[in-house]
């Protein structure tokens, strides 16, 4: 086996103030503090937090009725307990994705919250207050945005309804889209959705909702859009013909 040269002073020194630099970045201490916990297995979080103390902190938000689901108003209460407004920040919603709260619209199972609260390690409210800043979605590369972007959709529907009402839309989109892309499409199309009579659009899709944010990501310049060559729904088509209508 051959031996590896050890870096000169030089070398060291300057790879040790780099790293000194970065380790001062607050986004670079965020991200690392997110794959710290990304990287816990669920064998290894089991044995190191407190099942028990995580099953008392759901019961504090549970439902009269049904204690082994929580609702909106147990989230509400549950938002309270970390000082976050669940109607304008964003970040309930981040961490009702990162806990699992897949299996219904609107609420979220015991199983899943002792299963999400013990992969993450959060056996105490003041752990979660102390991981809320780190959910900002602002962090997430394209992928895992658009999947909690979906998430938002689904976990938003009423009962067994497969849309949502536009205007419920309307105020979802400007939540989680904020600052994700450009204020001047938001605006053109919570108006588009606004004023549009259009009965079609008085519900929207999935696969609208999902549309938008990629068309928005793909498409920066709408006079460079081409209805006849494109393949997204009738919703941009329609969309596009408003905001172009507007700049004329």
């Amino acid at each position: 086996m051959s031996k590896r040269k050890l870096p000169n002073s030089s070398s060291t020194n300057s790879s040790s103030k780099r790293r000194s630099s970065s380790s001062n970045s607050p986004i670079t201490n965020n991200m690392s503090m997110r794959k710290k916990w990304g990287r816990q297995s669920s064998s290894s979080a089991s044995s190191s937090v407190n099942t028990d103390a995580i099953g008392r902190m759901f019961d504090e938000i549970a439902d009269v009725d049904d204690p082994n689901i929580t609702t909106m108003e147990g989230i509400c209460k549950l938002c309270e307990q970390l000082n976050i407004d669940p109607l304008e920040d964003v970040r309930v919603l981040v961490l009702l994705h990162k806990i699992g709260a897949n299996s219904k619209p609107a609420q979220m199972t015991r199983k899943e919250w002792i299963s999400g609260c013990t992969t993450l390690q959060l056996d105490q409210i003041d752990k979660i207050r102390a991981w809320v800043p780190g959910l900002d979605p602002g962090f997430m590369e394209r992928t895992e945005f658009r999947n909690l972007y979906k998430f938002c959709f689904q976990f938003n529907r009423q009962g067994t309804h497969k849309t949502l009402e536009k205007d419920l839309v309307e105020m979802l989109i400007q939540l989680v889209l904020k600052g994700r892309i450009d204020n001047q499409r938001l605006e053109t199309f919570c108006k588009f959705l606004r004023t549009t009579k259009d009965n079609a659009y008085d519900r929207i899709t999935l696969d609208q909702w999902m549309s938008f944010l990629d068309f928005s990501l793909d498409c920066s310049d709408l006079n460079e859009y081409d209805e006849e060559c494109s393949a997204w729904p009738v919703l941009i088509d329609d969309y596009v013909d408003f905001a172009t209508s507007m700049e004329e």
